[in-house]
């Protein structure tokens, strides 16, 4: 009897696409980050920041689309990224899978708060609502959002670490990527829970930030360019298969 033809993409195709998932996320994100709430955003001054978003709406709308673009792309990306690495260690990959499903669930959800200020200052408006309230009430959603970002990047320092442990166990991604996202994963951590704890510092360790942004485009600049040592993959999936016989 004839065995039906494999529909399996090889690794070589997962590496590709999940490396063109994380640049849509890596770009989206960015987007969203710098090009709009750090320009219309400004730190401790509600009425100007009210003004700014009123003054540059679309673009507040455009920001907050980019950021659920850079999650919906977030789903496919873990997924393929789990399919490369479970030859490793299955249980090590889908907690990596896991972290970062929770991570995108609260990132997902603290993205109401960039929302809520033009609900606040058009709708509120239009009931009567106090102007400063409205521009206070605002300032506090966006920096609402901004723990429930932290809280989500706690949750991706798990991802990273895990990850990070997996690439340098693999041998069909250069240890040194692995490395990085390691240290990415304590960055992240470390950074949210100053955020948590002592807030008058966080300005301090926000530039501990930079190494997941190089760590990050590292990987996927790889798994675009790249991609995966395919022999060493296919090695590894044949070793699993062994010990499940």
């Amino acid at each position: 009897m004839r065995e039906a033809p494999q529909t399996e993409f090889s690794p070589q195709v997962y590496a590709r696409l999940a490396g063109f998932f994380y640049l849509i996320v890596i770009v989206a994100g960015a987007i969203a980050e710098i090009f709009v709430r750090q320009q219309l955003v400004v730190a401790n001054d509600a009425p100007a920041t009210a003004n700014n978003i009123l003054a540059h709406e679309l673009r507040f709308r455009l920001g907050f689309a980019a950021d659920l673009i850079a999650g919906l792309s977030v789903m496919p990306l873990i997924v393929l990224l789990y399919e490369l690495l479970k030859v490793v260690n299955r249980r090590l990959a889908l907690l990596a899978l896991s972290f970062s499903v929770v991570g995108i669930a609260v990132q997902s959800a603290a993205l109401l708060g960039h929302f809520a200020p033009l609900i606040l200052l058009k709708r509120g408006h239009d009931l009567g609502v106090d102007q400063e309230l409205l521009q206070a009430q605002t300032y506090m959603a966006l920096q609402l959002q901004g723990i429930g970002y932290a809280v989500a990047l706690a949750f991706f320092g798990g991802t990273m670490l895990t990850r990070g442990y997996l690439i340098v166990r693999s041998g069909f991604l250069p240890p040194t990527i692995g490395v990085l996202l390691t240290l990415a994963g304590i960055c992240y951590i470390v950074n949210s829970f100053v955020d948590f704890i002592a807030p008058a510092i966080a300005s301090y360790t926000f530039a501990l930030l930079i190494v997941p942004g190089i760590a990050e485009t590292s990987l996927c600049l790889w798994l675009l360019v790249r991609g995966v040592n395919v022999a060493r993959w296919e090695a590894l999936r044949s070793n699993g298969e062994a010990t499940l016989r």
